[in-house]
């Protein structure tokens, strides 16, 4: 189901990028000769072309028909596009006349500069054209969150409402927090998002964090340089809330069924211990396969317990509540209209660019290029079973991401192409198509390097159980 959900998430993103280089090169009358979701390497799963005043149409298919060339159709069909769908899910493309891409080299454009092609175009309609594509995804993406506000509304659990307290990584450990803690400030400044405590930790090398613990506040002096640590540690994140272990469902052959347990109990002692996060609860589980444990839980506000037997797989046989708003009492729900969403899906959109953004140094710390993920890591991303609210809240991020990595002055990216256009505007030299050329080879080596070294992470993460 994750793959499912990437594969579409990104056939959308792709096909809306791509549908605004269309977009801005037919507005200026520049001729687009294929228009393709995913790569066609010498087969089509599905091709459409109009011309003669209907649509013609080929499926699971090696070769275009003469007929469709462009060449041989009458002058007012010359201008139609192919559309296709190609068999390698990795992409897609946008053939436009004239232009030196990833689809074709100094060899492929015509001997003379025709006035339909992308070549022959003002430089400030070859901008637009080229930035269609970015400018398309992060406008869908700042919407996406306003729909997604709209219709699901807002969940806010204030930082110091989590009532267990935080989970620390080991690198966080290291420097004096203990698992429970909530901070409050760092470096005197206070806090109340997770967010922005996590960005800061991470980013900005503070030096003294205020944490509650129990009924006092604690300074903990921190050593510096968290980002390379965590790196190097191979952990995927500083915090996490601790949660409460509540029992949503039981399975047919539970353990905790079988003893008793019903859906509603709410875990907190084992053995007499008490023990009230799932982080906790799950890990002595874990450390006593096996054997019979008394449970201590809550049972419509009522203490109870039971002996319950842990099975070989170090569980109980039971789902467990994880949606935020039931186990948290200062849980905050806010509800928008349409036009009270946009705005805030819009502010939101650009606060979570700029933590992408800001995050990007940390691959730049000692270690950091271990961070780097490909399809596996974005698969992980996703629920293991269809959530739509969480998959429009990925696409959305999946949106900006692309909208920015696509930005990016390389050779072979838009954000390349963006570049020596700007060179253009501001010096009025255009680069000759045979640097393009060459520029655009160089580039593609380096983003298939850049690929290969992040898929490899995500199988080496599969192979030692990491992903």
């Amino acid at each position: 189901m994750k793959w499912i959900a990437l594969l579409l998430s990104l056939s959308l993103l792709v096909f809306t990028h791509e549908m605004g280089h269309l977009g801005f090169a037919k507005l200026f009358h520049t001729r687009v000769r294929r228009f393709y979701l995913f790569f066609n390497w010498g087969f089509s799963l599905f091709k459409a072309k109009k011309f003669n005043g209907k649509w013609h149409f080929r499926f699971l298919s090696s070769k275009t028909p003469d007929e469709w060339d462009e060449k041989n159709l009458s002058p007012e069909d010359q201008d139609n596009t192919l559309w296709g769908i190609g068999w390698v899910p990795l992409g897609g493309y946008c053939d436009i006349a004239g232009m030196i891409d990833e689809t074709k080299g100094t060899d492929d454009l015509e001997s003379t500069p025709q006035p339909w092609e992308y070549r022959t175009k003002p430089a400030w309609q070859r901008l637009c054209i080229i930035s269609g594509g970015v400018l398309v995804n992060f406008v869908s993406a700042l919407l996406l969150y306003g729909l997604i506000f709209a219709h699901w509304g807002k969940d806010e659990l204030p930082l110091r409402s989590a009532s267990l307290g935080y989970q620390y990584a080991e690198v966080l450990h290291q420097q004096g927090f203990v698992d429970g803690d909530i901070i409050y400030a760092i470096d005197g400044k206070e806090y109340y998002e997770i967010s922005d405590v996590n960005k800061d930790l991470l980013l900005n090398n503070p030096n003294i964090v205020t944490v509650r613990r129990d009924t006092s506040l604690v300074d903990i002096h921190l050593s510096g340089n968290l980002a390379q640590q965590l790196n190097e540690s191979g952990e995927k994140q500083l915090m996490a809330i601790r949660m409460p272990f509540v029992i949503k469902d039981l399975t047919a052959d539970s353990h905790a069924k079988r003893a008793g347990m019903m859906p509603g109990d709410s875990i907190v002692s084992i053995n007499g211990i008490h023990m009230p996060a799932y982080q906790d609860l799950t890990a002595t589980f874990a450390e006593n396969k096996g054997k019979e444990l008394t449970i201590g839980f809550f049972r419509n506000g009522t203490f109870d317990s039971l002996p319950v037997t842990i099975d070989n797989n170090g569980r109980i046989g039971v789902q467990v509540e994880t949606h935020i708003a039931k186990l948290f009492k200062d849980f905050h729900h806010i509800d928008y209209t349409l036009w009270q969403a946009i705005p805030v899906g819009i502010s939101h959109g650009w606060k979570t660019l700029a933590t992408y953004v800001s995050s990007l140094k940390l691959l730049f710390a000692p270690g950091g290029t271990k961070n780097l993920g490909g399809f596996g890591a974005m698969a992980s991303l996703f629920p293991s079973s269809w959530d739509w609210q969480a998959f429009w809240e990925l696409t959305a991020l999946l949106a900006l991401i692309l909208a920015f990595m696509n930005i990016i002055p390389i050779p072979g990216l838009d954000g390349g192409h963006i570049l020596f256009t700007l060179w253009e505007i501001v010096t009025g030299r255009k680069p000759s198509e045979k640097f393009l050329s060459v520029a655009q080879n160089i580039g593609m080596i380096l983003l298939l390097a850049l690929m290969v070294l992040a898929n490899g992470n995500d199988l080496w993460r599969w192979l030692s159980g990491k992903i």
